[in-house]
Parts: structure tokens; C-alpha cells; sequence
């Protein structure tokens, strides 16, 4: 019998546990199947997560009501749900890495000083959950190749950032339940993986399971774990810190089967870009992910960690492994306590949430079977990750993208240097990010091959750059133990810093001003990595082509020097005998790489993580004031109170989005103009770049004005605390094509209906936007489909707020860039499934309305709401009119973006 209300709830189903001889408790997964008659056994494992978070929290928030929570507990295990439906859903933690947390902290520093303001209690404003923030995005390149170039690095490092640094120490301080883990220690997904991440919580005796959302896409790493997180903006991240839920509908979980084992030689890097291109063909956007089968258990923590670190890749919200033995094991390699791995195996199994491979296969909305024995060895690219090719197929692939690159090239200016490389060459060898950086088989398999080719007479191309980030420190332990280190430094691949460095774009200059060079001759160079990410401009401004490999194979491809070369047939160099040297020649063995593995023990992970939160004398050293209230520098260039606490000072007390109201003449949008027409896959780097800062840019103008000599540029990621730099940097891609801009490549357009500007000539995306905002006209953009893919960043769309765009509309969108749309008031709008973009034939000088539908009597929006797109030009011609869907999907989202975005709403409530 269901209990009728919550204390019966409560009595019913918080359950005793003896848990290491003491009695706590839990929310118990297995009374529930018994009132609400279902079998537990056939529930996804992400369901059965969604099932305990919610009856759990129920007990925990006055303002779900009893009918609601039994409802959605019946949807959620329902084979077909009635409907569509929401449900809250409270994420245990939050984890950031410093790009996305530096401009989280700022919002809510002046948060506090909007609350103070109106006469509110300004520590409110304060992180309700535990938040770690981890200091890993900002380490630069500058020096690679020397066994000085770590110790250099992290010294101009800590000269750039300084500032941005000060404030997080000052924020620690400040702010309850935050977390700062200080530079030099790794990127936050492997940290999290091997340090941070408990599977199963005891929060003031009451067990739970670990659950988390990150700032950074690749959260979803944890999945590898058996932890269910995925990313989210900054901007949401804000709100769950603050209290407020995840609203989520209805979930859709893909079961992948995963049948056979790797066959000998075959790396986690090939299973991964393997299964990313076969799940982004599927469709799982938008969906959840769940493995299983017999595969799963063949394979390693860190090479499920690897699969689960490419959900954004895929597409999908999260790609979880289930908990089972390797986890156990994993916990207890990794230093972890012994209470906590008998906590996380006696709970697990109590929920039914343990995996062994003997029950039925959960019942999922929908299969798919990959083959594990059926992989091969592969690359992707040269411009996203899902773009998978055969090893043997990267010669052809190359030259096709150099021609095509020739074709459609502009370039007629006079050459200022010889040319001394040629196209294909790579200019940057990358051992990099935490998808491989965290597997020590393949990473050790790099080592082995590097061992290998010293021991041939190999050596690397002066051309190219070589680097090896490691994820954490426990990375070094091992490749010092086991003896390899030595000759990936012989090779170049010395230990350059420990954090996230050419996979974001902080891959510095290449060697000997090759950069020139590739511009005077419009070269089409390479890059090779083991990232997750080779989107167009985010590697290098001046790489065209860049390769996903795996670490090996991005040192296999050093020592070729290019890669017009087929690597299954062709030598990648001569050897001191004379001879030529083939990849097969220095492939490492299992038997090999088993042997290496033996070198990693648990007091590996013991020192490597001792003293986690204490940094170096750098780092100690910096002086800060302890307050409530932050004291900004307006000479600042990084840290400055932004513009949205404007937002928050006048709409606090009674925020609600104008277009909410009656609209005027029934629009909502009324004579805006278009910013630019973009097309398909345009990824967060399109919209907000994270890497290197032009001077010829307007950020780059911006900050000589302001004294800053190009060579302290730093990034735009570590510029995200400054809204003047990052609005600047909006859309300033070099590899932007805008289609009311084309040919010319970059962050500009035309201005259209001024006396001011001649719509023949080209301008900067920011300079347009501020002649349309001094004439109040409101903006828009156009875009293809899966508009915001890439990494969450939350300047993606505040950048857009700062532009002056009030709408998006596009063929289709990237989940968490849309909620930040929402999130910063922006409307995303969305064609309808028959009509593309292309459909439209826009040039860039119409000016747009949007209206509620025709014969509609609504006055107010609604989620999913059916609205009008009315194009015109000249003298209000209407040329089109065309159905466009409110892409807001929730009422929760609808009071974020009524209320002017997330920060106003919540500032709102908090008082």
C-alpha cells in the first residue's frame, strides 16, 4: 500500500543499515517496488538512481506535493509514460574546473552585493551542496620539449593568473562548502575519478548515492564509475549551488549492450571514437545512456571512465557503467578508505544497484549492440570527434581536406617567409586531456613505443611540437617507476604541467614562428592529440587539421612528421641501422604493457593525493582580505563585477522578462535584425573560444587600450571574469562562417537599415552589435542544426545577452547551451523538423518579428509553446511566415527566463 502522505512516506521507507557496525540509514528502493508493484530487477540502472533521489528529497522539500511525487514515481517506471513530465532532481555535489568556475564565482560574489543592495542578508548567497572547484584549465604551452618547460610553465602561470587566483583563495574563504583545489594537480575529471568521488555518500547517517553535475561537459567521466553526473552551464550550476533543483523530463535511456572483448592491441582511444560515431549516427541526443552486458565487465574503470568522458561527443546526457566488483577494486587501488568500499558494495547491494552480469537485462526505451571484438584501430577528425576514419584512411583524408582547403582558399597576399613545411605537416603532438590521460594502459602504451623507437634511432621532426599534460600527479608517479619517462622526454614529450592544456586550446606558439609561415603560404597543417575535442579554431588559430588518436599513436605520428602517411603500410622513418622502422616494429606487446602495469600500486595514489588542497609557495603565498562581500578593482582585466548584477539591483524585488507581458502589436520580437546566419554544428568555441586572445580582435584592441602588451593576452578562458573581454570574444572564431559575412572568415557581418555603415562592407561582430543597441534594435541569430555542441559554456550565452540577442533560431539544439539560452533570458527557438535553415534563403537583410501563433488567445508564453516567425524586408514586405516551438521545456525554466535568466529568479527567492 502506497503511504498517503509524508510522515507515512518516511516511516515506510527510510530502512536501518548496519553499515561497518554502525546503524544508518536509507531510502529503500525495494519497499518502494513492492507498494508501487514493479520489478526492480527491470529498471535501468539511471532510473533506479532517479527513483531513490526523488523519494529521498520528497521528505526534504515542503513544496512537492504528495499526489505529484506518486505520479511521477509511477511515470518514471512506467514502460509508456502519460505524457510528458517533470520531476525535481537534486544532484548531491557540483564539481568546476576554473574556466567555467571563475565566472560562476563572480555571479555569485555580486550576487551578494545585489542582495546587500536591497537590503537582504548577503550570505545567503552561499553554496547549499558541496562544491569543488578544481584549478586546471590555465596552464599554457609557452615552453615544451626541455626538461625545464614544467617548472617554466607553472611559473608564467602563476604570473597570469594571479589575480583570478587571489579571488578564488578569497572565495574559499568566503564561501561555505567550497572547495578550491590549487593549480599544478590535474584535471578535475581525473581528480574526481581517482580522489574526489565516493559512489556511495553518508550524509549525517543517511546513505545515498554519490550524484553530481560539473561546469565542464566532461563530467560524465564519473559515469565510468558507476556515478551519475553530466555537465551543465555555469549558470545552472549557480542555481543548484544555490538549493534549486534540476527540473528533468521525462528520461529516455538507450541500453548499449556491449557484447565480446577488445581484441589484443586494440586501445580504449579506438573503443571510444568507435562507439562516439555509432551512437551520434543513432541519435541519443538529449537521451541518457546506460552499458551493459558481458562486455562491460571485460573492461577496465579506466577505460570505461574513457567511454563515459565522450558522452558530449555522442551526444548524450550521460553514458554510466553500472557498480560491480572493478569498482570495488578501483576504489581500493586509488587510496580509497576501506569503510567506504564495504559502504559502497553492502549498499549497492541492498538497492539492487550491484552488477554481476546474472539478471535479465533491464527493460530500456530503447537497444543498441555494439561488438567489442569488433573494433579496430582508428583516428577522427580533422574537425569533431564523431568523425571516425580507419588508421589507414588518415593519408587520404588529409589530402582531400588540403585540397579542399585550396579551392576554397582567399588568400592572394605576398608571402614574407620561405616555406620550410609544407600541408599535412604536424606542428603539435599532444599527449593531452583527461579522456586519455586518466587510462594508465594507454598511456603506458605510449611510453613503451617511445622506449621502442629510441631503441630504433627515431627521433621527432624539429617542426614539430611535442607535450605530455598529464591528468594528475599520479600520471608521473608511474611513468617515473616503471622507467618510461625518460624516453618520451628523449622524444620531446616532456612533462610540460599538469591540467587540461592543448585539448582547450592553451597549446601556445609553435615552434619557431611556423604560425607566419602557415599564413603566408596558406598551409594546412596538423595537429595530432589524444583529446576529446578538434573542433574548428579550438586546437590552434593556425591548425586546419586536427586528429583524435590515442596517446601511442599521437607519438607514432610525431616521429612521422605528417599525416599523408599510411601507418599501416608505410615506415615512419629510418632507423640507425639504416633500415626502415614500421608502427608494427615498436607496437607494444600485452605481455609488455601488463608488466608496466604492475608499477601502479595504491601508494601511488597515497602520495599523489596527500596534501590535496595545500599548493605550492606560489600559491600560499598570495595575500587575500577575508569578507563577505568581495572588494572589486575596476582596473582589473580579469576579475570585474559584471554586468548582470545590474540585472539583478533593478528586477530583484519583482523580476519578470518583459516579453512575458501583454506584447504590443502582438509581438514578442518586434523589427530585429540579424547578426548572423550560421550553419550547421556550430559548437560553443564558434560562440565564445576559450584559446588564444588576436590583437587584432576586438578583445585584443580592447585590452592594448586598456596596457596590456599582447603577450600577456593569456586566454579567453582565463579572461572569463571580465565581461568586457568575453562580449568582445563573442563569436570571434576565426573559423566562423557567417553566411551574411561570406567570404570572409571570422567574427563578422554587415550592418543593414543605417546611414552610418555601407551593408557592402564587412564589420566585427561586436562593433555591429553595438550600433544595433545604440538604435535599441533587437537582435537575432540563425543557425543550423545541433546549434551549441562543444563544451558548456555558460559565456556562450551570457556573451549572446551582451550582444543585444533576445532570440535563437535554429534547426536543432545541444542541451546544455540551450538551458543556458534560457538561462540568460535568451529565447531558443526552433524551425520545424521539415525546414532548414537553407529553406529560409536569408541574406541578411530582413528584419524579423516573432508573435504568438495565429487564431492563438494566448497572452503568455508556456513551455513548448507554438509561436510565429514573420520575416520582412524594405518597407515591412513580409516575405515569410513560418511555425517556430519555444524550445523551453519546463515551468521551471519558464520562471528562469520570465524573471530575466536564472541569477534574478534565484536572488528572488533567496530574499
Amino acid at each position: 500500500m502506497i503511504p498517503i502522505n509524508k510522515e507515512a512516506w518516511c516511516e515506510r521507507y527510510l530502512a536501518q543499515f548496519v553499515d561497518n557496525n554502525t546503524t544508518d540509514s536509507y531510502w529503500s528502493l525495494a519497499r518502494l517496488a513492492e507498494d508501487f508493484k514493479f520489478n526492480l530487477e527491470d529498471q535501468p540502472f539511471i532510473i533506479k538512481l532517479f527513483l531513490e533521489n526523488v523519494m529521498r528529497n520528497y521528505a526534504n522539500n515542503d513544496s512537492v506535493e504528495h499526489n505529484t511525487i506518486v505520479s511521477t514515481i509511477k511515470n518514471l517506471i512506467a514502460t509508456q509514460p502519460t505524457g510528458d513530465f517533470e520531476f525535481p532532481y537534486f544532484p548531491s555535489r557540483v564539481l568546476m574546473q576554473d574556466y567555467t568556475g571563475v565566472p560562476a564565482i563572480v555571479d555569485l560574489a555580486a550576487m551578494r552585493d545585489a542582495v546587500a543592495a536591497q537590503g537582504g542578508n548577503a550570505e545567503k548567497i552561499n553554496p547549499l551542496c558541496p562544491v569543488d572547484l578544481v584549478i586546471d584549465h590555465s596552464v599554457i604551452v609557452d615552453q615544451a620539449g626541455t626538461p625545464e618547460a614544467l617548472a617554466h610553465n607553472g611559473m608564467r602561470e602563476m604570473e597570469r593568473n594571479k589575480e583570478r587566483y587571489q579571488f578564488l583563495k578569497w572565495a574559499q574563504s568566503s564561501f561555505d562548502n567550497l572547495r578550491v583545489v590549487p593549480p599544478g594537480r590535474g584535471i578535475c575529471h581525473q581528480v574526481n575519478l581517482e580522489y574526489l568521488a565516493q559512489v556511495v555518500r553518508n550524509e549525517n547517517g543517511v546513505l545515498s548515492p554519490d550524484t553530481l553535475v560539473g561546469t565542464d561537459s566532461h563530467t560524465t567521466m564519473i559515469n565510468g564509475l558507476g556515478v551519475l553526473g553530466w555537465g551543465v552551464g555555469g549558470i545552472e550550476a549557480e542555481a543548484v549551488m544555490l538549493g534549486q533543483p534540476l527540473s528533468l523530463g521525462a528520461p529516455k535511456v538507450v541500453g548499449v549492450k556491449l557484447e565480446g572483448k577488445l581484441p589484443v592491441g586494440i586501445t580504449a582511444t579506438d573503443l571510444v571514437l568507435t562507439i562516439t560515431e555509432t551512437l551520434r549516427n543513432y541519435g541519443v541526443v538529449g537521451k541518457y545512456v546506460e552499458f551493459y552486458g558481458e562486455g562491460v565487465l571485460s573492461l577496465s574503470i579506466a577505460d570505461r571512465a574513457t567511454v563515459a568522458n565522450m558522452s558530449p561527443e555522442y551526444g548524450a546526457t550521460c553514458g554510466i557503467f553500472p557498480i560491480d566488483n572493478k569498482v570495488t577494486d578501483y576504489l581500493n587501488l586509488t587510496n580509497r578508505s576501506s569503510d567506504l568500499i564495504e559502504r559502497v558494495k553492502s549498499y549497492s547491494q541492498a538497492q539492487h544497484i550491484w552488477y554481476d552480469g546474472s539478471h535479465n537485462d533491464p527493460k530500456f526505451a530503447e537497444n543498441v549492440t555494439i561488438d567489442l571484438s569488433s573494433i579496430t584501430p582508428c583516428v577522427a577528425g580533422p574537425k569533431r570527434p564523431q568523425d571516425r576514419i580507419a588508421l589507414h584512411a588518415i593519408k587520404q583524408k588529409t589530402i582531400e581536406s588540403i585540397e579542399l582547403n585550396v579551392q576554397v582558399s582567399t588568400n592572394d597576399q605576398q608571402p614574407s617567409t620561405q616555406k620550410t613545411i609544407d600541408s599535412g605537416d604536424i606542428v603539435l603532438a599532444a599527449i593531452t586531456s583527461c579522456t586519455n590521460t586518466s587510462n594508465p594502459h594507454v598511456m603506458l602504451q605510449a611510453g613503451l613505443l617511445a622506449k621502442a623507437a629510441v631503441e630504433k634511432g627515431l627521433t621527432v621532426k624539429p617542426y614539430v611540437k611535442t607535450s605530455l599534460a598529464p591528468g594528475s600527479q599520479v600520471v608521473a608517479q608511474y611513468l617515473d617507476s616503471s622507467g618510461l619517462q625518460p624516453f618520451l622526454d628523449k622524444l620531446g614529450f616532456n612533462r610540460i604541467g599538469f591540467g587540461c592544456t592543448t585539448c582547450i586550446g592553451n597549446s601556445g606558439p609553435l615552434n619557431d614562428n611556423y604560425e607566419q609561415q602557415i599564413k603566408d603560404h596558406n598551409l594546412s597543417v596538423s595537429s595530432v592529440l589524444s583529446g576529446n575535442r578538434n573542433f574548428e579554431g579550438r586546437i590552434h588559430p593556425s591548425v586546419r587539421l586536427n586528429w583524435l588518436a590515442s596517446p601511442p599513436l599521437v607519438v607514432a605520428f610525431a616521429l612521422a612528421g605528417n599525416t599523408k602517411i599510411n601507418l599501416d603500410e608505410e615506415p615512419l622513418g629510418t632507423g640507425s641501422n639504416g633500415q626502415p622502422v614500421y608502427l608494427r616494429d615498436i607496437w607494444p606487446s600485452d605481455t609488455s604493457i601488463n608488466d608496466a602495469m604492475a608499477t601502479i600500486t595504491q601508494e601511488s595514489y597515497a602520495l599523489s593525493y596527500k596534501d590535496m588542497l595545500i599548493g605550492d609557495k606560489d600559491w600560499e603565498s598570495l595575500p587575500i582580505t577575508n569578507s563577505v562581500c568581495y572588494t572589486w578593482d575596476e582596473q582589473s582585466t580579469y576579475i570585474v563585477k559584471p554586468p548582470f548584477v545590474d540585472i539583478l539591483a533593478d528586477n530583484i524585488k519583482q523580476a519578470e522578462h518583459k516579453v512575458a507581458a501583454t506584447p504590443s502589436d502582438e509581438a514578442l520580437i518586434k523589427s530585429a535584425r540579424i547578426l548572423a546566419i550560421l550553419g550547421d554544428s556550430i559548437t560553443t568555441d564558434h560562440i565564445s573560444p576559450a584559446g588564444q586572445i588576436d590583437k587584432s580582435t576586438p578583445a585584443g584592441k580592447y585590452l592594448i587600450s586598456r596596457g596590456i602588451e599582447p603577450k600577456e593576452f593569456n586566454s579567453y578562458g582565463t579572461r572569463r571574469g571580465h565581461h568586457e573581454v568575453m562580449v568582445r570574444g563573442t563569436f570571434a572564431n576565426n573559423r566562423l562562417k557567417n553566411l551574411i559575412a561570406d567570404p570572409k572568415e571570422g567574427g563578422f557581418t554587415r550592418i543593414f537599415g543605417s546611414d552610418k555603415f555601407d551593408s557592402e562592407t564587412t564589420v566585427s561582430i561586436f562593433e555591429a552589435s553595438q550600433h544595433y543597441q545604440e538604435n535599441n534594435t533587437p537582435l537575432v541569430i540563425f543557425a543550423g542544426k545541433e546549434y551549441g555542441t562543444g563544451s558548456s559554456r555558460d559565456w556562450a550565452a551570457k556573451g549572446c545577452q551582451l550582444l543585444g540577442i533576445k532570440a535563437v533560431i535554429a534547426q536543432s539544439y545541444e542541451r546544455i547551451h540551450r538551458s543556458n539560452l534560457v538561462g540568460m533570458g535568451i529565447m531558443p527557438l526552433q524551425l520545424p523538423d521539415t525546414m532548414t535553415i537553407a529553406d529560409l534563403n536569408l541574406q541578411g537583410d530582413e528584419q524579423i518579428h516573432i508573435t504568438f501563433a495565429e487564431n492563438s488567445n494566448e497572452q503568455s508564453l508556456k513551455p513548448n509553446q507554438l509561436l510565429t516567425l514573420i520575416i520582412s524586408k524594405g518597407n515591412n514586405e513580409k516575405v515569410a511566415k513560418i511555425p517556430l516551438t519555444l524550445n523551453v521545456t519546463n515551468e521551471l525554466e519558464l520562471k528562469y527566463f520570465k524573471s530575466g535568466g536564472v541569477l534574478p529568479y534565484v536572488a528572488k527567492e533567496l530574499l
